[in-house]
């Protein structure tokens, strides 16, 4: 009977040792609010591609992993900060270009990314079981970054296919993840494809995490994410000669709206704990050329 008691006795004391560890532990934290993250999105995944695969093969399907993955912010105690979304309301396809520092990007992306927009993303993706097929059924373009010649052959279908069915792509130019305090260099493949496809650049820029979150340190609390969307970059009568010369004025305008935002990140108070105690915690630029810029809207997402 003792033992009874005192079994119970402990099943009782692990959950509020685990709550204790996640409220002061900060690397315990972590882990538990990555295994989260995580598990949201295999579980999204799976449980939406079987609906998903009525429709077969489609950028409308899209649409149900974003509305899926919209309330993963608030379980994770993050806020997010549209400025300048009136940007992307034009009808034609165009190519969303966007810095790169994490996983926590996919929160910032399903924030902004607009109708018929899906993203390039590495070929290794598609092979993530219920993930790597719930991607390739909401239409994601996947490309073999080791193959250079294979990659050229998916950006010129790519721009084909745009034209053709009214398509925005989304392309994280730097190419890997980088939490440094400046962008790394961009690679081509957007800007070609923007030139060949003769559509229009619309740069993103995601603010640093550090305040709330470091892969090498082990932090993931509660904090407040801006994303600020930039006036369009024109291709119209560019040719591939033109593209080292627009791929670095891009790069420089976003590295200095990311290097503002950096300064102004740093006084931004952190956000209100969420929900769940687990995870607590438009004018238009010439390109090449300077941009001209209206005022941006905001948008606040708690």
């Amino acid at each position: 009977m003792m033992q009874v008691v005192l079994l119970h006795g402990l099943l009782l004391l692990l959950p509020l040792a685990a709550l204790l560890l996640y409220r002061y532990n900060g690397t315990f934290q972590y882990f538990c609010k990555m295994a989260f993250f995580n598990c949201w999105i295999v579980a999204t995944a799976s449980l939406l591609s079987p609906f998903a695969a009525l429709r077969g093969r489609s950028v409308e399907n899209m649409k149900l992993l974003r509305a899926a993955m919209l309330p993963l912010k608030h379980f994770c105690g993050i806020k997010m900060q549209v400025w300048g979304s009136e940007h992307l309301n034009i009808k034609e396809p165009y190519v969303i270009v966007c810095n790169h520092q994490a996983s926590l990007d996919l929160m910032g992306m399903v924030e902004v990314i607009p109708d018929r927009c899906v993203p390039i993303a590495k070929k290794e993706l598609m092979y993530l079981g219920t993930v790597g097929w719930a991607c390739w059924l909401s239409g994601m373009i996947f490309i073999d970054r080791h193959k250079r010649e294979d990659a050229i052959d998916v950006i010129s279908q790519t721009a084909r296919t745009m034209r053709r069915e009214n398509l925005r792509v989304l392309i994280f130019p730097e190419g890997t993840r980088n939490q440094n305090k400046s962008m790394l260099p961009f690679k081509r493949g957007a800007f070609h494809l923007a030139v060949q496809a003769q559509v229009p650049i619309f740069p993103i820029v995601i603010s640093p995490y550090w305040d709330f979150f470091s892969s090498k340190d082990k932090k993931f609390t509660s904090g407040t994410c801006t994303i600020r969307i930039l006036p369009k970059v024109e291709t119209q009568g560019l040719s591939p000669k033109d593209v080292p010369e627009l791929t670095e004025s891009v790069r420089q305008a976003m590295a200095d709206v990311l290097n503002e935002m950096s300064a102004n990140h740093r006084g931004d108070q952190r956000a209100e704990q969420p929900l769940l105690p687990l995870c607590a915690g438009a004018g238009a630029v010439r390109g090449p050329g300077s941009p001209q810029r209206e005022e941006d809207t905001t948008r606040t997402s708690n």
